[in-house]
């Protein structure tokens, strides 16, 4: 990946090119996997749809490396899935540093009932997802262009990230979105734990209550994914005598 965890720029979520391996013609090695559709169920239309945008374009917009288009559904897609299930049905859910659009694309695939904010600061991004929601029929999907700190008018039921920063970093930008008693929903890697505890002191001044790592197995023989879920506690209010 590319570019600094830094609040200005978030970096690209599925990979930059990699220039030791060109091949950009393999196909996903899960094409015609029979689970698939039935994972993904009433969503599968607008994920298979989304899998094949990003193979067609992904590379040539600088938005996924060459190797990815042959894992795109294990690597990628199915693991943006693994965030669903600690998701509210419907409300606001904030996508923040959407990029190529993972998690968020799946997400309002996923969770139709929901309205579901694509927000990313960089208008190339923010011009491909406004292409992948149009070409999908996403209704439910908002593209916006904004940093995190630009965008404190949201309040959101819960907030998504994958490969935007540490849990430590990643508090302060999320928190501020998220209504008391919402959610943070990072999807993480194997670094998940320690993540969590550098980012103690952190997480109570952004008033972060209860973190919960969870290991989400989506289909036998893909790799688990780590979902960090932490609660906004919000201000405790102070009750006079």
């Amino acid at each position: 990946m590319t570019g600094g965890n830094d609040a200005t720029e978030f970096p690209m979520r599925a990979g930059t090119p990699d220039e030791t391996n060109p091949d950009e013609s393999a196909p996903d090695a899960m094409n015609g996997d029979a689970r698939l559709p039935e994972f993904f169920g009433a969503a599968w239309e607008k994920v298979a749809g989304f899998h094949e945008l990003l193979t067609d374009q992904g590379v040539l917009r600088g938005l996924i490396g060459p190797r990815e288009v042959s894992r795109l559904w294990e690597r990628h897609l199915l693991n943006s899935a693994a965030a669903v299930p600690f998701l509210p049905e419907t409300g606001m859910i904030v996508d923040l540093g959407s990029g190529a659009g993972l998690p968020g694309i799946v997400v309002a695939a996923m969770r139709p009932e929901a309205h579901v904010v694509l927000l990313e600061p960089m208008e190339r991004r923010t011009d491909w997802l406004s292409e992948v929601v149009d070409r999908l029929g996403l209704a439910n999907a908002e593209v916006r262009r904004a940093r995190a700190q630009e965008a404190l008018d949201l309040q959101a039921d819960s907030v998504t990230t994958r490969a935007v920063a540490a849990l430590e970093k990643l508090y302060g930008w999320a928190m501020p979105l998220i209504r008391p008693g919402g959610t943070l929903v990072a999807l993480k890697g194997a670094r998940a734990a320690e993540e969590i505890e550098n980012g103690r002191r952190a997480a109570r001044r952004a008033q972060v209550g209860t973190v919960e790592m969870h290991e989400v197995t989506t289909l036998d023989g893909v790799e688990p994914t780590r979902v960090v879920v932490a609660v906004h506690e919000g201000r405790k209010s102070v009750r006079k005598a």
